[in-house]
């Protein structure tokens, strides 16, 4: 009798979790009508793949459905964390399923690999032969990226207080950056709603620009979805290198500085019609000073080499691939693998650091590189006046101590995550290069990173084990790893 009604109580408790992850998997199901339509209307042979990925789909959202709806629906702070770590660990299971009708040798974890990378917006893949593939699987590989850019549960969000589920949990879980009590509007959905719009209008004109430059419809808009989500899935193996066009690659650098930056300065230069967001906003002069600067020293440095004669062709390379990896998306010009170790060394330390919080990048974030300096700092000078008091200034901001401590909490969970599962590859057989540089491009939402996993290859050759450990730190890094460890606590699951 008591253990019926643990379990029940259990069962109950978690009844918002189950409610909310049906409303996610119902909407997300409807997604998948965009490549389905776009199969039916060029009649690509992959028509098959959506009407299964929709039926299993919309069936386990109904199972969802009856578990949670005799129970409250609405989310505490506790739910909002177990429900966007759970919704992002299961949505690549059901968006990996098109991949897997489409292609049958694919196994789940490939499949799941790959979803997982779209959904992360990370430019990981272990598929090849990708210039002989439908056209409606390019738009759901692109799609996901996009729906992932923002972050798929700041959309539901806007939805969710419309069907009775409070969305200011999510929101707080998913919004990237050591700084997410600050609000752009005092109502959550509408905030949700307006930075889609954004995110939406900028995407077209990055389309726009892509055909007017040159592509396709098909390439401009699957590389718009990858662009400005700084995913870097693409519609050809060799990437970005398959157009060869420096006008292409030139608008690709503009909008992925655009989607490096913070959407809330975008938002508010719009929505005030003025630039002095951009002039007042700190982080984007310091990301606009790493990524640029780094550009130029790659191009300086390939140009004295002697890896490209030429100094214009060493900044139009070192450019576009510096932007690229810098920003956390992805795409390749040519295979920097091939360049000295310093430039991609390089670029992996941009990746990891550089994006501004609050954009489509991954990685650490620029404030919080710049709260570890100032802190780093801090610490040196009172070595010398111990009694001082120092405070850290950010844009002429004192940032309280709670934030500094949470940024350090941050950076040390964050390393300890990139050694155990160097490590763990390791243990596999990896060698060290692919072991680090994947786990370094696959936490920071990158993707191709050195040796075995470089720009001119794919994820395929890995194990299944090593895939898994990637498609952890996949998780870990887009969800920036307290919102997953926090339900692995004891404290999470005490009442």
């Amino acid at each position: 009798m008591n253990t019926t009604l643990r379990r029940s109580t259990a069962l109950y408790s978690l009844s918002p979790v189950f409610f909310g992850l049906a409303i996610v998997l119902l909407m997300f199901s409807g997604t998948m009508l965009v490549p389905l339509l776009t199969s039916l209307w060029l009649d690509d042979g992959a028509i098959w793949a959506y009407d299964q990925a929709l039926l299993i789909t919309l069936s386990a959202a109904a199972l969802l459905w009856i578990a949670g709806r005799s129970g409250p629906h609405e989310l505490k702070i506790r739910d909002g964390y177990l429900l966007v770590t759970s919704a992002w660990a299961l949505l690549p299971a059901f968006a990996a399923i098109p991949f897997m009708f489409y292609l049958p040798d694919l196994s789940f974890t490939d499949a799941y690999f790959e979803a997982m990378a779209g959904l992360t917006t990370t430019g990981a893949t272990v598929l090849s032969g990708l210039d002989g593939m439908a056209p409606s699987i390019h738009i759901w590989r692109g799609l996901l990226q996009w729906l992932g850019g923002m972050g798929i549960i700041v959309l539901f969000v806007a939805i969710l207080p419309i069907l009775g589920i409070g969305g200011r949990q999510l929101f707080k879980a998913e919004t990237p950056g050591p700084m997410k009590e600050s609000q752009l509007t005092p109502r959550i959905a509408s905030t949700a709603k307006r930075l889609w719009l954004l995110y939406a209008a900028l995407t077209l004109c990055c389309a726009l620009a892509y055909r007017l430059g040159g592509m396709s419809w098909l390439d401009a808009v699957v590389h718009s979805f990858t662009t400005m989500s700084l995913g870097g899935f693409s519609t050809h193996d060799a990437s970005f290198g398959h157009f060869n066009s420096p006008l292409l690659e030139g608008i690709a650098m503009l909008f992925m500085l655009i989607a490096g930056m913070n959407f809330a300065t975008h938002f508010l230069a719009l929505s005030r019609r003025s630039a002095s967001p951009y002039r007042a906003d700190w982080e984007a002069r310091w990301f606009l000073t790493a990524i640029l600067g780094g550009a130029l020293v790659v191009a300086v440095f390939l140009w004295f080499g002697g890896i490209y004669p030429a100094f214009a062709t060493a900044l139009r390379h070192a450019g576009f691939n510096v932007i690229s990896i810098g920003t956390t998306t992805g795409y390749a010009s040519t295979d920097y693998n091939l360049w000295p170790a310093f430039a991609p060394v390089l670029m992996l330390l941009l990746c990891a650091t550089a994006s501004s919080a609050g954009s489509t990048g991954g990685g650490i974030k620029m404030v919080r590189t710049l709260l570890l300096i100032m802190q780093s700092w801090r610490e040196l000078a009172r070595m010398l006046h111990p009694n001082a008091v120092i405070p850290i200034r950010l844009g002429g901001q004192v940032i309280p101590n709670k934030v500094v401590f949470s940024v350090l909490a941050f950076m040390s969970l964050y390393g300890a995550s990139i050694i155990v599962m160097t490590m763990m590859l390791l243990f596999t057989g990896l060698d060290f290069i692919s072991a680090f540089s994947a786990v370094i491009a696959c936490i920071t939402s990158t993707g191709p990173g050195l040796n075995q996993v470089g720009p001119a290859t794919t994820y395929e050759s890995l194990s299944d084990l090593q895939i898994w450990i990637l498609s952890l730190a996949m998780l870990l890094g887009r969800l920036e790893i307290f919102t997953v460890m926090v339900i692995f606590t004891p404290a999470f699951w005490r009442k």
